[in-house]
C-alpha cells in the first residue's frame, strides 16, 4: 500500500534536486487513490499548489481529443476507416488517432498565427500532401490532431473546448481549464525554464489556438487519474462518457503491419494512447511538454493502477525519469519500462550526416572534427548525439536524453530516414549509398 507521508516526502525530495519549484503526483493503486502535492504554483510567489492546481498538459491533451472522437464513433456519428474529407484517401479517422497519416510533424506557427481553426484545416490540402504513404509507417503528427480536433467540431458544431468540456470532462466532474483562448473558470499554473541555478518563469504558453486539440488543456495530477479511470479494468467510470466497448480500441495497438514503429518513445500505440511493454505486462499512458512544464500518465488497465506526474519547470521529465525509478525499485510498479537493448557506445556512421526533413521540421545532422555526429532541431543548438548499436542514439535535450535512430533505404542500403521524439524524416534529395 502507498504510504501518503512518504510519497509526498519522496517528491519533495526530487522536486529540490530538480529545481522543480511545483508539482502534483496522484496514484491509485488497489482500489485506493492518493494525492500529494508539493512546492509553489510561482517559483517567485507564495501560492503553494494544492491538489485542485490546472497544470498545462502540453500534448497530453491528445488522448482527450482522441476519447471525444471515440465517443463520436460509438454514437455512429463517425467511422474510424472513414477517409477525412478533402485529403489524400488513404488519411482515415484511425491513422489520424494511431500517428499512421503519413502528415507532416508540426503546424507551421506563422501559418496559423489568428487563423481560426476551420479556416486553416481548408487551406491546408491544397498545400500539403502526406510525408509518408499513409498506413505504412509511425510519425508523430501534431496536424492530423489538428485534424481530429475539426472532425470533431464538424460533428457537433461546438467549438473543440467547448466540446471536450462538456461531453467529456464536465460528466467526469473536472473542471478544465485552458492556455488559450478563453481560459475558463480555473486559473492554470505557469511553467518554469530551469538553467543552472535559475528558474524562471514562463509568461504564458505559446501556442496558436489552431493547435488547441494538441495541447490546450490544464488539469490537475487527480483530473489525469479520474480520465484514466475510464481504461480501467475495476472502473465504475464511463456512463454517459465513453463506455468500455468504445474505450478499449483506444489502448489496443493500431500498428500491425507498420514497418515503422514509435521508437524512443513507447512500444506501441493505440487510438491515443502510447503502449508501455515492462516486466509485470504492458501499461498505457502519454507524456506531454508545455512551456516550462511536464506532465505525465501511466495506468495498467487489469490491476486497476494508474500514476500521473505534473510539474511546472522544464526539468519535469527528468524528476518524473526519477521517480519511475523509484517506484519500480521500491513500490514494485515499472510504469511499462522495460531494459533497454545495448546501450554501449559506438562509432556514429559518417554516411547519417545530412539534411532531414518532415514539413517544417528540419533535422540536421553533421560530422564533427575528430568523428562523431550532432543533431541540429530546427535550427537549434547543435547538440552531440551518443551514437549506439543498430544506427541508434542518444541526444541531451536540456535535462532531457532522448532516443532516436537513423534507418536504411531496403532498396539501397542508404540511410534515408531519421526518427526523434517519434517524427521521422526523410533525407532531403533521398538515400545514400
Amino acid at each position: 500500500m502507498i504510504d501518503d507521508q512518504q510519497l509526498g516526502a519522496r517528491v519533495a525530495r526530487l522536486a529540490e534536486h530538480h529545481r522543480v519549484p511545483g508539482a502534483q503526483l496522484t496514484v491509485r493503486r488497489d482500489g485506493r487513490t492518493v494525492t500529494v502535492a508539493v512546492g509553489r504554483e510561482r517559483h517567485d510567489a507564495a501560492a503553494p499548489v494544492t491538489e485542485a492546481s490546472a497544470f498545462p498538459l502540453g500534448s497530453l491533451t491528445k488522448p482527450f481529443t482522441a476519447a471525444l472522437v471515440m465517443a463520436l464513433v460509438a454514437d455512429g456519428d463517425l467511422e474510424l476507416d472513414e477517409p477525412v474529407p478533402d485529403y489524400d484517401p488513404g488519411i482515415t479517422v484511425r491513422r489520424l488517432l494511431s500517428h499512421t497519416s503519413g502528415l507532416e510533424s508540426n503546424v507551421d506557427e506563422d501559418d496559423a498565427v489568428d487563423l481560426p481553426r476551420r479556416r486553416w484545416v481548408a487551406r491546408y490540402p491544397a498545400r500539403r500532401s502526406p510525408q509518408h504513404a499513409p498506413g505504412t509507417v509511425f510519425s508523430y503528427s501534431n496536424v492530423g490532431y489538428v485534424l481530429a480536433g475539426h472532425l470533431v467540431e464538424d460533428v457537433t458544431g461546438m467549438d473543440w473546448a467547448e466540446a471536450v468540456a462538456s461531453i467529456l470532462l464536465r460528466p467526469l466532474g473536472i473542471t478544465p481549464a485552458f492556455v488559450v483562448g478563453d481560459p475558463g473558470p480555473r486559473p492554470s499554473v505557469p511553467g518554469h525554464v530551469v538553467t543552472g541555478d535559475r528558474v524562471l518563469p514562463v509568461g504564458s504558453q505559446v501556442m496558436p489556438e489552431v493547435e488547441a486539440p494538441n495541447g490546450a488543456l490544464a488539469l490537475s495530477s487527480a483530473d489525469l487519474v479520474a480520465f484514466a479511470d475510464l481504461f480501467l479494468a475495476d472502473s465504475l467510470a464511463g456512463g454517459g462518457v465513453l463506455d468500455r466497448e468504445a474505450a478499449a480500441p483506444m489502448c489496443r495497438d493500431q500498428l500491425d503491419g507498420i514497418t515503422v514503429g514509435p521508437y524512443g518513445m513507447a512500444d506501441g500505440w493505440g487510438l491515443g494512447w502510447a503502449r508501455y511493454r515492462g516486466p509485470d505486462g504492458d501499461w498505457y499512458g502519454h507524456d506531454g511538454t508545455g512551456d516550462g512544464t511536464s506532465c505525465h500518465l501511466r495506468f495498467e488497465p487489469e490491476s486497476g493502477t494508474a500514476v500521473a506526474l505534473t510539474t511546472n519547470a522544464s526539468t519535469g521529465a527528468a524528476l518524473w525519469r526519477d521517480l519511475a525509478d523509484e517506484l519500480a525499485a521500491e513500490e514494485g510498479l515499472s510504469l511499462g519500462r522495460s531494459e533497454e537493448p545495448d546501450q554501449t557506445p559506438v562509432p556514429g556512421p559518417p554516411e547519417a550526416a545530412g539534411h532531414y526533413v518532415n514539413g517544417h521540421a528540419a533535422f540536421v545532422v553533421t560530422a564533427q572534427d575528430g568523428g562523431g555526429l550532432a543533431l541540429a532541431l530546427d535550427g537549434d543548438q547543435v547538440v552531440p548525439l551518443t551514437c549506439l548499436p543498430d544506427l541508434r542514439f542518444r541526444v541531451a535535450m536540456g535535462a532531457t536524453s532522448l532516443g532516436g535512430r537513423f534507418l536504411r533505404d531496403p532498396d539501397t542500403g542508404g540511410i534515408d530516414l531519421i526518427q526523434v521524439t517519434g517524427r521521422l524524416a526523410r533525407r532531403r534529395g533521398g538515400a545514400t549509398g
